[in-house]
C-alpha cells in the first residue's frame, strides 16, 4: 500500500468546565488579588477610587470571559493535544486586551480619568498582567485536569476489578445445587440458572452504557439471596424494611458485595445460621441503606476488608465527599450503614 503513514491524532487534553462557578469564583479571586496587590504595592499612589474601579473592572471581566469560554468550551475541546490550553490562553490575552483598549477610548473620549493616560501602556499592561497570570491559572487547571483523569482511571481499574472477581467456591457451590436439582426440582434448578446468569451478566458488565439503579441492584441482591438460600436452607433467613426511591443512580455491583459479605461472615460460620436484615429508607439530604448480620465469634474465612474499602471508595467516587459508609458492630450485630446523597446531577459516567 502505498503513500505516506498517518499517524494517530494526539489525544485532547481535557478542559475544566469553565461553566461552572467554581472557574467563575477563581476568576474574580485571581482578578481581585491581583489588583489588591498592585494597589499595594510601593510606589504606587493611587486612591480607593482607582482601586474601586480595577477591582468593578476585573469583575467584569471575569464575568465576560467565563461566558465567552462556556460558550467556546466545545469546539476548544476538539483541538488536539495541548492546542485546547493555548486557544484558551489566547482567548484570555485578547479578550483583555480589546475590553481594556475599549475602555481606555471611551475614557479618553469622556475624559473622566479612568484609566492611565497612556492607552497603549494600558493595554500592554492588561494584556503582560493576563498572559503570565492566566498560564499560572491554566496550568493549575492542567494539573488538577490529569489529576482527576488519574482518579477516574483508578476508579475505573478497582470497578473493573470488583466485577471481574467472582470467587471460585461460589460459583462451583451453585453449579453443584443446579446438578443436584435438575432430577429434583428442575424449575428450582432453571431459576438458580437464569439468576446466576444476571450476577454474571453484572459482574462481568455486559451493559456498562448507563449506570445501574438502586431498584436493579436490589433485584441483583434477590437473585444473589435465591441462590444462597439453596445451599443454606432455613439457615439464612431475610428480613427487609425498604422505603426508598427505586429510580436513585447507583454503580452496579454496589450492594450485593455488602449482602455477600453478610452471609460469608455473618450467617454460614454459626451452625443456626442468622438473620440478613436489609433496610432503606429516606433521610434528610438523601437515602440510607443498611445491611445486618450477626457477628460470628470465628468467622469461617477472615475477611481483609477489601469488599468493604472498595464500596465506600466507589460510592464516594459516584456520589461526593458527602457519601459515606460506616461499620461498626451494634448490640452483637455488624451494621454497614451508606449515606447515598440525592443529588440533581450524578455522575453517570462511574459504574
Amino acid at each position: 500500500m502505498s503513500g505516506e503513514p498517518r499517524h494517530p491524532r494526539q489525544p485532547s487534553a481535557p478542559l475544566p468546565d469553565f461553566c461552572s462557578l467554581p472557574v467563575l469564583f477563581a476568576l474574580l479571586v485571581v482578578g481581585a488579588l491581583t489588583v489588591t496587590l498592585m494597589w499595594l504595592a510601593p510606589g504606587n499612589d493611587g486612591d480607593l477610587r482607582d482601586y474601586s474601579i480595577a477591582v468593578l473592572f476585573t469583575s467584569w471581566l471575569s464575568v465576560l470571559l467565563t461566558v465567552a469560554l462556556c460558550k467556546l468550551r466545545p469546539w476548544m475541546q476538539r483541538l488536539p493535544g495541548l492546542w485546547p490550553y493555548a486557544a484558551v490562553w489566547l482567548l484570555l490575552v485578547t479578550t483583555v486586551g480589546a475590553s481594556a483598549a475599549v475602555l481606555g477610548w471611551i475614557d479618553h473620549n469622556l475624559a473622566a480619568g479612568l484609566s492611565p493616560a497612556s492607552r497603549f501602556g494600558f493595554v500592554r499592561d492588561c494584556m503582560l498582567a493576563t498572559g503570565l497570570l492566566g498560564a499560572g491559572l491554566l496550568r493549575y487547571f492542567y494539573v488538577v485536569a490529569q489529576w482527576q483523569v488519574r482518579v477516574a482511571a483508578a476508579a475505573q481499574a478497582q470497578v473493573a476489578a470488583l466485577q471481574a472477581r467472582i470467587r471460585p467456591h461460589f460459583l462451583f457451590n451453585s453449579m453443584n445445587a443446579v446438578a443436584a436439582l435438575i432430577r429434583v426440582d428442575p424449575d428450582a434448578a432453571e431459576r438458580t440458572v437464569e439468576n446466576l446468569s444476571e450476577l454474571f451478566r453484572a459482574a462481568l458488565g455486559s451493559d456498562q452504557t448507563s449506570p445501574g439503579t438502586l431498584g436493579e441492584e436490589w433485584a441483583l441482591v434477590d437473585r444473589y439471596l435465591d441462590i444462597e438460600a439453596l445451599r443454606l436452607g432455613d439457615r439464612l433467613r431475610v428480613e427487609r424494611d425498604i422505603d426508598v426511591p427505586a429510580d436513585l443512580p447507583l454503580p452496579r455491583l454496589l450492594l450485593q458485595p455488602l449482602v455477600e459479605n453478610a452471609i460469608r461472615h455473618g450467617v454460614q460460620p454459626l451452625r443456626e445460621g442468622g438473620t440478613v436484615r436489609l433496610g432503606g429508607r429516606r433521610v434528610p439530604g438523601g437515602v440510607e441503606i443498611v445491611v445486618e448480620n450477626p457477628v460470628a465469634d470465628a468467622p469461617a474465612t477472615p475477611g481483609n476488608g477489601h469488599g468493604l474499602r472498595n464500596v465506600r471508595e466507589r460510592v464516594r467516587f459516584h456520589f461526593g465527599e458527602r457519601a459515606t459508609v460506616d461499620a461498626s458492630v451494634r448490640e452483637g450485630r455488624f451494621v454497614v450503614t451508606v449515606f447515598l446523597p440525592e443529588v440533581t446531577r450524578a455522575r453517570t459516567d462511574r459504574r
